[in-house]
């Protein structure tokens, strides 16, 4: 088998990673997760870095396992770069080659076109120190893949970038990805890196799998309430019961129930955007079928809009308004408001 074929195994104190992964050549896999829940330490593993307590690591049908870091053909790009400080740019790419065995004027050599193909042909002789965060993470970049690795591994690559730096680091990634034969597997906390950079989405929570599949599928069906926060949605799981007329109720599991246009029957989940959500000072008229009273529980600017969050009962749930909504609607914390939602704008599917 091509690609890697992975079950990651992990045992840290009372911490437990179990994780399944398989990455198939010339495609990008998006690793997503809160804090903890172990998604550099699978990175980590597959590189040699971390001991693994069981599973297998088989990467284009060797088993990685028995190899040292140096052996594994494996690259690998650091959230801090981790360049070499005492070499320069052109030295630093030249590392992995050498290191393989090709002589030094062939690794400089296939290192200077490294440099120009990330769009760093004249600071083959700046230092580290010398670099800029995005110049440096370009470095980082050209020195994984001038090695040639089976797999490609980049742990949070544009975390430490300014927002500016980032739009254009990510903009060469996602060339530099498109043409890398090998397997990829980034890890991030940015929902727009990963569907940006990735072809598929492996979300990882407490040590374990919990949802995966392409960026559409994972945004448009979340199955937990993080990656529901991640794509900005909100998510209920519930019962659903469906009319005569076809159309759907569905018991919220925490209490209260919402009206859908269509529902299948039994445990489902039901999402639906904040900025579907109406707010209003007096109960609304007109053709909501979800209306219920609720309260402000804070105001938070989201961009260039407001996203006004709302306690229970009888659920919670996020609004996304204009500023002058804000102001018309006098939304301040504590704030009791009425909301509306028309079932035409849930989404329900099976648990």
């Amino acid at each position: 088998m091509r690609g890697l074929d992975a079950r990651v195994a992990v045992r840290r104190g009372t911490f437990a990673l179990d994780l399944p992964l398989a990455v198939a050549p010339g495609e990008v896999v998006a690793l997503l997760g809160p804090n903890g829940a172990g998604k550099s330490t699978a990175l980590r593993a597959l590189a040699g870095l971390v001991p693994t307590a069981g599973g297998h690591l088989v990467l284009d049908g060797t088993d990685l396992a028995p190899l040292p870091p140096e052996r594994r053909r494996v690259g690998m790009v650091f959230q801090d770069y981790l360049l070499f400080p005492h070499l320069s740019a052109l030295d630093n790419v030249a590392f992995g080659p050498r290191c393989q065995g090709m002589r030094r004027r062939a690794a400089r050599r296939l290192a200077a076109e490294w440099l120009d193909r990330v769009g760093l042909a004249g600071h083959g002789a700046a230092r580290p120190r010398e670099l800029s965060g995005g110049q440096a993470q370009r470095v980082a970049l050209a020195r994984a893949l001038a090695a040639a690795p089976g797999l490609l591994l980049l742990d949070e690559p544009l975390a430490a970038l300014d927002a500016r730096t980032r739009l254009d680091v990510r903009a060469a990634l996602r060339r530099h990805l498109a043409g890398f034969a090998g397997a990829a597997l980034l890890v991030t906390h940015d929902p727009l890196d990963a569907m940006v950079l990735a072809d598929r989405l492996v979300v990882v929570e407490d040590g374990r799998l919990v949802q995966e599949g392409v960026p559409a599928d994972v945004a448009r069906r979340p199955r937990t309430d993080y990656v529901a926060r991640l794509v900005g949605l909100n998510l209920y799981r519930g019962r659903a019961r469906r009319g005569k007329d076809g159309a759907g109720t569905v018991a919220i599991a925490d209490g209260g129930s919402l009206d859908t246009v269509d529902s299948p029957e039994g445990e489902v989940f039901l999402a639906f955007s904040p900025a579907s959500v109406g707010l209003y000072r007096t109960r609304p008229d007109g053709s909501p079928r979800n209306i219920w009273r609720t309260r402000v529980d804070a105001v938070e600017r989201h961009g260039d809009r407001v996203r006004v969050r709302l306690s229970g009962p009888p659920f919670a749930a996020v609004a996304e308004v204009t500023p002058a909504a804000v102001a018309e609607l006098d939304l301040s914390e504590g704030r009791p408001i009425w909301a509306a939602v028309k079932a035409t704008e849930t989404h329900v599917y099976p648990a």
